[in-house]
């Protein structure tokens, strides 16, 4: 009986030691580091290619839309702050006299309310009202609208007044200048 009981404590002692000796099996894991881009795309300005005032008479105030100008801003900055400018070049009927000329100043710019807003910030409309009608120039420009603050994209859209103040001297005729709206 004594053999067997030595057997009995030498085989719990062996079942005992393994137990120590052997590790606890963990699930396998295995880690992936994710990375990825957020990219911007610029900042952007489009008005339409060409626009008709219609026709009026010399001394007399022509008024006409030039159609919609939109700034499109995806640079994704932590700053989205931009200002839209505008100057135009003098309306000529190509005849090369001084009463065939109506200087860009004679010429009043409204941007009017903006429309189509998106995003966060504060935009400002250059001329929010007829009566803050701006002339143009053809060096220095005047601000067509402008956003302050915000984060990330935004855009907005506004359909710019011209009120071309034909001289009483003005010779009839179709008369071709450029307004260049710019963004930075």
């Amino acid at each position: 009986m004594r053999s067997l009981r030595m057997v009995a404590c030498a085989a719990a002692a062996v079942g005992a030691g393994l137990a120590l000796t052997t590790p606890a099996v963990a699930a396998p894991t295995d880690s992936t580091v994710v990375t990825f881009n957020v990219v911007g795309a610029g900042l952007d300005i489009t008005a339409p290619e060409t626009a008709s005032l219609g026709s009026g008479l010399p001394g007399t105030v022509l008024s006409g839309s030039i159609g919609t100008v939109r700034v499109t801003d995806q640079r994704g900055a932590p700053d989205a702050s931009w200002t839209a400018t505008v100057t135009s070049t003098h309306f000529e009927t190509g005849g090369g006299s001084p009463d065939e000329r109506i200087l860009a100043s004679q010429v009043d710019y409204w941007s009017g309310p903006g429309a189509e807003q998106e995003g966060n910030g504060t935009f400002t409309p250059g001329q929010p009202t007829s009566a803050n009608a701006e002339p143009l120039d053809t060096v220095n420009p005047i601000v067509a609208f402008t956003h302050t603050g915000g984060t990330g994209i935004n855009s907005v859209a506004w359909s710019p007044t011209l009120n071309v103040n034909i001289p009483a001297s003005a010779i009839v005729g179709l008369y071709t200048g450029t307004v260049t709206h710019s963004v930075a």
